[in-house]
């Protein structure tokens, strides 16, 4: 005796194959967009390696083929912050230190911070000359070689600073730095040595300052290739117009400065590897 099927059951069987294909078809899918995924996210990985090694790279030609390096100096040239020793001479370098801080990371108007500074630290001629005689420079290990390795390729060497340019003087005349490349501040004193104020004309006085000053230097000078060097967020303004910036970070690191930075180095012997 034949088996009877219900019409209901067969149309059940008829259509169950076309869902299970459709089911299949979209795993398949979603493997193939998963696929892609990941081969977009490892060539995005690559091409940001690459980016950052021709960064370096380019870096590292541009030190190489320098006609001049800019040198940034507290933190870098020497391990002190210049005007966070000038608060100590004065009995307040705890409140000094926390702005210095604060403009070094590009957190406030450079020029902001200088004059605030300068009103809490209130110094005078007499303070500022005892500081000096006590305060020797601290260079940091491997710059009086790395400036000596420089000179040696007839490249010239300026510091440019927002620092003042009376305690950046003894540091030039060690290194055999000519004054007239040194681009700093100057504290301004009355008549009876009292402090006054400080030269806002000069460029390195305020944001924007240290391209001010390199984008003079190749101007006048018609330097092709000029690095920048420094620890600070106003360092790393300098590129452009400067052709390179290297952070350094041997003192302070600063995450701005390490992310932006086109090459960022902790000691100067990964320099002066390029420099043979």
């Amino acid at each position: 005796m034949a088996v009877m099927t219900q019409p209901g059951q067969r149309r059940t069987r008829r259509g169950a194959a076309p869902k299970a294909v459709l089911a299949l078809s979209g795993i398949a899918a979603a493997c193939v967009s998963v696929g892609i995924w990941l081969q977009s996210s490892q060539l995005a990985n690559v091409a940001a390696g690459s980016a950052e090694k021709s960064s370096v790279e380019m870096a590292k030609e541009a030190i190489r083929n320098a006609d001049a390096v800019c040198f940034d100096v507290d933190s870098t040239v020497v391990q002190t912050e210049g005007i966070d020793l000038l608060a100590a001479c004065f009995g307040v370098y705890d409140q000094v230190a926390e702005l210095t801080k604060t403009a070094m990371e590009g957190n406030v108007k450079f020029q902001d911070a200088m004059a605030q500074r300068l009103q809490i630290m209130n110094p005078n001629v007499e303070g500022v000359e005892k500081c000096l005689e006590k305060e020797k420079p601290k260079f940091t290990r491997g710059m009086k070689q790395f400036v000596a390795r420089l000179q040696e390729r007839n490249v010239d060497i300026y510091l440019v600073s927002g620092g003042f340019t009376i305690m950046i003087e003894p540091i030039a005349e060690i290194l055999k730095i000519p004054k007239e490349n040194i681009y700093a501040n100057t504290i301004l004193f009355d008549d009876d040595g009292n402090y006054k104020d400080f030269d806002r004309s000069a460029p390195t006085s305020q944001s924007g300052g240290k391209p001010a000053v390199v984008a003079q230097l190749k101007k006048s000078k018609g330097y092709e290739t000029v690095v920048m060097i420094g620890d600070g967020a106003t360092d790393m303004d300098a590129r452009p117009p400067a052709s390179a910036f290297i952070g350094y970070g041997g003192v302070q690191v600063r995450p701005k400065v390490k992310a932006g930075a086109d090459w960022f180095v902790t000691n100067w012997r990964q320099v002066m590897k390029e420099l043979k």
